[in-house]
């Protein structure tokens, strides 16, 4: 079973009971490729400089081509500039409002996934964002046609209902991250399929992973975007500043506290 898109005067219908809506062909063609080109010469211009914090060996394909954290603070490289941009961009930012209301940007991201690389097991985003008193949106930009074959993202609709949980022990030949959140009872893994330029909106709870790149030609690059209400009262520090839609910086109180799995 595969997502399927839901138009446009569904899609706030759709998050509300299903907590992810993929929307199709948002950016256009040369968009993509400018984005795509952008990335890929800063990972090989300089693969440390836009904040890669990945620690993997040598022989792992993702220490060759790590995600990328937070470019948009970076509005002095390419790649940095097209994030900063994108962020509040009203195709983007008008689909965001419409679904949880006014909101900040709070974080970009960028995956390359090559061939054979390993995927990320399946998890909550709000556990790292700790968004309060609502959750975070993500907004996932595919960069190349996307499959199963080469790590498209799964997602579990109707698991955005559930409360962020501290997740168990992922298996590490599999995943490149080391947490799993098991979905809960009476719902189902959901493999999308994506082409360039396509965005998947999904609720800070909603349950999403994906597997390895198992094909031995075929990238999976995307560009994220999470984002906030503008009504949250507190973030991890990590997310802060945000980015108000006009392009300016926005500081709240730092979430404090152990999250769900209870440490300091």
């Amino acid at each position: 079973m595969t997502l399927s898109t839901a138009p446009a005067s569904q899609r706030s219908e759709r998050y509300a009971a299903e907590g992810v809506v993929q929307v199709e062909g948002l950016l256009s063609p040369s968009e993509v490729e400018a984005i795509r080109s952008a990335y890929m010469d800063q990972v090989i211009r300089d693969r440390d400089s836009l904040s890669a914090h990945d620690v993997l060996a040598d022989d792992d394909v993702l220490a060759r081509f790590p995600r990328l954290m937070q470019p948009h603070r970076r509005p002095g490289l390419e790649a940095g500039s097209i994030a900063r941009r994108l962020m509040t961009d009203r195709r983007i930012l008008d689909i965001v409002t419409g679904l949880i209301g006014p909101a900040f940007g709070a974080q970009s991201m960028f995956y390359f996934k090559p061939p054979a690389a390993r995927g990320q097991a399946l998890h909550q985003d709000n556990y790292f964002l700790r968004a309060h008193p609502e959750t975070c949106i993500a907004a996932w930009i595919a960069i190349d046609d996307c499959d199963a074959a080469n790590g498209a993202l799964s997602v579990v609709p109707g698991s955005h209902t559930m409360e962020v949980v501290c997740p168990e022990t992922a298996d590490t030949e599999e995943s490149f991250t080391t947490g799993l959140v098991r979905p809960p009872a009476g719902t189902a893994v959901v493999q999308t399929e994506m082409r360039a330029g396509d965005v998947l909106f999904f609720h800070g709870s909603t349950v999403h992973g994906s597997l390895p790149n198992t094909t031995e030609d075929r990238f999976r690059r995307s560009l994220i975007f999470h984002y906030v209400p503008q009504a949250s009262v507190e973030i991890a520090q990590w997310y802060l500043p945000l980015v108000a839609p006009d392009g300016s910086d926005v500081d709240l109180p730092a979430a404090i506290g152990g999250g769900p799995c209870g440490d300091a």
